[in-house]
């Protein structure tokens, strides 16, 4: 019969290597998707402007970046 105790210490561990092995996969897909889909740049800046129907200065363009930039270290 098998102690109640040595379940517990296997349960944990499991547990443990579960998390380990999560943090590594998570890592790897987050990584993958920031490749496939970099963060926002000036060109897109540009870009979404342009389809508004405005036509952006380097000045708004420099604007927003330093608006995300500061939203971002917040």
């Amino acid at each position: 019969m098998v102690e109640w105790w040595y379940l517990i210490i296997l349960g944990v561990i499991g547990i443990v290597i579960g998390f380990i092995i999560g943090f590594f996969v998570i890592r790897f897909l987050f990584k993958r998707s920031m490749e496939k889909n970099p963060p926002i740049n000036e060109q897109m800046i540009r870009a979404m402007m342009t389809q508004m129907g405005r036509t952006p200065s380097e000045k708004q363009v420099r604007a927003v970046m330093k608006s995300m930039e500061d939203a971002k270290n917040k």
